[in-house]
């Protein structure tokens, strides 16, 4: 079962947008992967934090969560109905739009109804045979799971339906976390030659290892050398679409984002691309060897700098 995602971010449902962005970013530092790399469970924690950040930095998604109509996984919730809420409503309102449904929105088997008129009546039905009814079959839910890769780029899945059959799904380049796809007549079949409903399905996007998404971006937390921080110089930065060459200019500092325009996802319902963030995470070498210990000694007391002298003063003001 999924963790709650204010949990695993260490929140409140009272957080705010800014709140949550915050600890997001404070959480994936000390859990990425590539950051910790002798921290065994770090991929898991890493995954746990992107799920629940995909989840609640959107208002809408996050609403339909505190709503309970969604799961932590982002996962259509069924609504608890009860048939005599429906059943009873006044002058039986049965509404027919996509097979038979309650004033609620949920299916409602054509079997039961009759059922419930042949109640009312109190005994058999006189004269009604069944013959000549027709009714839309009614729509089938499922939910998949789909790679980070193929929802960024768009792809092919297969699905096993209801009926043991399957399916292919064409995912759409930018596909987000939560999205429901339909397939018009995979649903089930509908009555006296009907046509049969849709399958719904629902997305649920996997975590990445290095890639997360910000809206139609995608941020990179990459790692850089003391001497590629300090020097600047060309490196090779992953993206969706495959290592691109990047420049580091000289006196960069960690948390610095460069941007990659055009090297993120397709904009929902717009024309173009959205851009890549790379975040600069400065990454001391895992051994210090004498040569550079003695350089560093030797310019620390030459060229003394404290760069949190100015957060000192402010914080004293």
């Amino acid at each position: 079962m999924p963790i709650d995602p204010y949990e695993t971010l260490g929140l409140t449902k009272s957080a705010t947008a800014a709140e949550i962005k915050q600890a997001y970013r404070k959480l994936v530092r000390s859990s990425h992967p590539d950051l910790n790399p002798d921290d065994a469970k770090a991929e898991e924690r890493f995954k746990a934090i992107s799920a629940a950040y995909d989840l609640l930095k959107d208002p809408a998604t996050r609403a339909r969560f505190d709503a309970g109509e969604i799961d932590a996984s982002g996962a259509e919730r069924p609504p608890r109905q009860y048939y005599r809420d429906f059943a009873e409503a006044p002058g039986n309102a049965y509404q027919q739009q996509r097979g038979f449904r309650s004033p609620f929105g949920a299916e409602v088997d054509p079997a039961d109804i009759f059922a419930e008129i042949l109640r009312q009546r109190g005994g058999p039905a006189q004269g009604f045979s069944g013959q000549g009814f027709q009714a839309t079959g009614g729509d089938v839910r499922y939910a998949l799971e789909v790679p980070f890769l193929d929802a960024a780029r768009g792809a092919e899945m297969r699905l096993t339906l209801g009926t043991g059959g399957d399916v292919a799904v064409r995912i759409p380049p930018g596909a987000q976390d939560g999205q429901t796809l339909r397939l018009r007549g995979k649903g089930s079949p509908g009555h006296g030659g009907a046509a049969p409903g849709d399958a719904l399905i629902t997305l649920t996007i996997r975590p990445h290892a290095v890639f997360q998404r910000e809206g139609d971006d995608i941020l990179v937390i990459l790692p850089i050398t003391i001497d590629e921080a300090v020097l600047g110089g060309k490196v090779t930065a992953p993206t969706i679409t495959g290592p691109v060459s990047l420049t580091i200019p000289p006196g960069a500092s960690s948390g610095r984002v460069l941007r990659l325009r055009g090297r993120g996802v397709s904009r929902s319902g717009k024309a173009g691309m959205g851009d890549q963030l790379v975040e600069l995470r400065i990454v001391a070498p895992p051994e210090i060897d004498t040569p550079l210990r003695e350089f560093l000694t030797k310019w620390r007391k030459e060229h003394p700098h404290d760069p949190r002298i100015d957060m000192l003063n402010e914080a004293a003001s």
